[in-house]
């Protein structure tokens, strides 16, 4: 399985390179969207990509001169799916002005749900729009290019050292926001670079690899790294070596079965994080007995 993993790395090392560092990435951050309790903001900020992705292939179908060929490219695509992952990422953080006193999570599920929505009906008569809906619904890595590999590793670099530097404000707003506020800390300035840097990444990461993939690392290592560990704090080094990890193992297993790389990723994780729910059940049992 290992020799088949490394015969096909010149075929699809832009593949393997670029889901392992939207793993990387979108464990860091699932950090703080864990430790917040906000796990379905992943789902929702991740089908308002879609929804802008859809929107973007409208337009280019609509626009037909070469002159505006710019509008039906992979960059401008991934360009509005940012734009309306950020959107959804500061409505969440900041909430609706004529949402009342709804909670996050009813803004979050209307989000998700108009998303997910609007972007089928959008693609319902363009038989090639449906096609890339569907495409990255069911998530896919296949056809990742070293620019990706290049914007990942950006963007890896600038979350690892944005944490290295004030995990400290971070954590302290994630855990007691009215301590962080009594120390001075700008907490709305805070979620909403927060949520910025959020949507930019999930964004782009939809566009490369897919709804399910770009959700599943999001959250998914996070949470594993929550019930094997005992303080938020760690949870930043076990949550991407977790996301790490999974993805060597996964593409290999992908490689070997002939089986899509994130939809087997996805699936080991669940497994994984099943299992750390058993031992976090064991570990309570045996201290409360």
């Amino acid at each position: 399985m290992i020799d088949a993993f490394f015969a096909s790395w010149p075929l699809f090392h832009n593949t393997y390179l670029s889901g392992w560092l939207i793993g990387i990435v979108l464990s860091l951050l699932g950090v703080l969207i864990v430790a917040r309790d906000q796990i379905f903001l992943g789902a929702a900020v991740s089908q308002a990509s879609l929804l802008g992705i859809a929107i973007a292939i409208l337009l280019g179908s609509w626009m037909t001169l070469d002159e505006h060929h710019w509008v039906r490219s992979d960059i401008f695509h991934a360009t509005v799916g940012g734009a309306f992952s950020i959107v959804a990422a500061l409505f969440t953080a900041r909430g609706s002005p004529t949402a009342g006193r709804e909670s996050h999570e009813a803004v979050t599920g209307w989000i998700f749900l108009l998303s997910v929505s609007s972007s089928v009906l959008l693609m319902s008569h363009s038989p090639h729009g449906l096609e890339e809906v569907h495409r990255l619904l069911s998530s896919t890595l296949i056809g990742a290019t070293q620019t990706d590999v290049w914007i990942f590793a950006g963007m890896t670099a600038v979350t690892t050292v944005a944490l290295w530097y004030y995990h400290r404000p971070a954590l302290l707003i994630v855990m007691d926001r009215e301590m962080a506020r009594a120390v001075g800390l700008r907490v709305g300035w805070w979620d909403t670079l927060f949520a910025v840097w959020l949507g930019t990444v999930v964004g782009f990461s939809i566009h490369v690899a897919g709804v399910i993939y770009a959700f599943a690392s999001l959250v998914l290592p996070a949470l594993i790294a929550k019930n094997l560990s005992r303080e938020v704090r760690s949870m930043f080094f076990l949550s991407p070596l977790v996301a790490l990890t999974n993805g060597i193992f996964s593409f290999m297993l992908a490689n070997h079965y002939d089986y899509p790389p994130g939809q087997m990723a996805t699936t080991v994780l669940c497994f994984v994080l099943a299992v750390a729910w058993f031992v976090h059940f064991l570990r309570a049992t045996r201290l409360s007995s």
